[in-house]
């Protein structure tokens, strides 16, 4: 039956006590059980994103003449991203509400440019490799492009079946780092070298990595270039709400140029309200999650940064450690804080289903069928009990019997 608005006005804190109690079914992830959708850098910087997000919750960034705050924080985030990732003087960006409307807006961009500028006309491609996000294919959707994924070789973007993919409509070409199903950085080399050869704008997503790789490097990892050091990288996307730990949801993208971000702004004034200029897909843009990106970068700065990467490096390693001796395959060779893992023999699915009954929630990659994590400063603390849940998990699932495939996977 479908709710209706209460007739009569409620107590808030009763209110409040039903909210909690809406909330006993949800995951734990202040315990550190949770490995996808929360990334919890313990609870120093969750309040600093609360806090800082409630200081300007009522104001609107879609106003930057009214609340030269916010446009000089988000001035000021953007510049933080821009320094780390390389970018060269005349570089520019934007905070979005996510890593989809990042990916969407360096869509847009590109292909406004495309038409543009090269004079592509009709229908547009993109080239992306199979591990891609699907919110590349959520943009093209929108804009009515064809999506065309390639084969992937050691489960990374393979430069040569995308060079073969490409042609003259292809609007943009892209390579993450990392990807999402194995946590593997991809060619960036190569296909900033494929872009340049061909005049193809490359998109590098680096939603996951663009916060976190550059620390995980200054901490010594052996990380390949994959950012605007590449020439052949016009834009990028790096999700401040990841592994920047801001509040949801900040993402920020970025261009080399102002010039190319210049194709992503919509502006518009044939109407009677006057003239509306917005720089993302957003027309209201919340001042809480502006100003909360910007706290939790100022508190944290690059010493902060560094000890809450090389944590999540950390427990990235211990667990690689514990599942290899468990007797799974990692998948490729994961840097940052994301990885997948698999074995033959055992149903990794139902691997998933028994971890959540000691309150696991985490992630699984399909291709091959994997358990999956994305992992938190906080993992650092409980890597031992992931695995000893986990190896509790598999003597469980190698006891139990076999269940018919249709019930398996229906």
């Amino acid at each position: 039956m479908r709710p209706s608005l209460p007739e009569t006005r409620a107590d808030w804190a009763e209110v409040k006590a039903r909210m909690a109690a809406y909330a006993t079914g949800d995951v734990r992830w202040r315990e550190g059980k949770t490995a996808v959708y929360v990334f919890n850098a313990g609870p120093e910087i969750e309040r600093v994103q609360k806090e800082a997000y409630a200081l300007f919750q009522s104001e609107n960034g879609l106003g930057p003449a009214a609340f030269p705050s916010l446009k000089r924080m988000e001035d000021e985030v953007v510049g933080f991203g821009l320094s780390l990732l390389h970018a060269p003087d005349d570089a520019s960006g934007a905070i979005t509400s996510g890593g989809t409307d990042s990916i969407t807006m360096a869509l847009k961009a590109a292909r406004d440019f495309a038409r543009k500028v090269r004079g592509v006309a009709g229908p547009a491609n993109i080239v992306i490799p199979r591990s891609a996000h699907p919110a590349f294919d959520k943009a093209a959707a929108l804009m009515e492009i064809e999506v065309r994924r390639t084969p992937l070789k050691d489960y990374l973007a393979d430069p040569v079946a995308m060079a073969a993919a490409a042609d003259a409509a292809t609007v943009m070409i892209v390579g993450s780092a990392p990807n999402f199903p194995y946590g593997l950085i991809d060619p960036i080399a190569a296909l900033s070298e494929l872009a340049q050869r061909r005049d193809l704008w490359l998109h590098v997503d680096a939603c996951v990595g663009g916060y976190l790789a550059p620390f995980v490097r200054m901490n010594g990892a052996d990380i390949a270039p994959f950012d605007f050091e590449l020439p052949g990288v016009r834009s990028m996307s790096a999700d401040l709400h990841r592994y920047g730990y801001a509040a949801k949801g900040a993402s920020t993208v970025f261009f080399r140029s102002a010039g190319l971000q210049a194709f992503m702004v919509f502006d518009f004034k044939d109407w009677p309200g006057g003239r509306m200029v917005t720089p993302t897909l957003a027309g209201t843009r919340p001042g809480g999650a502006i100003a909360a990106a910007w706290a939790v970068m100022n508190v944290l700065g690059v010493a902060g940064y560094r000890e809450k990467q090389g944590q999540v490096t950390a427990a990235r390693e211990t667990i690689q450690a514990g599942v290899e001796a468990l007797g799974f395959t990692v998948l490729g060779r994961p840097q940052l804080g994301l990885m997948a893992f698999t074995r033959d023999d055992v149903d990794c699915l139902a691997l998933w289903a028994k971890l959540r009954e000691r309150g696991w929630f985490t992630s699984v990659t399909t291709e091959p069928k994997s358990l999956h994590l994305m992992l938190s400063p906080i993992h650092a603390e409980v890597a031992g009990q992931y695995l000893d849940d986990l190896a509790w998990a598999l003597a469980a699932v190698r006891q139990a019997p076999a269940a018919p495939a249709e019930a398996r996977y229906s």
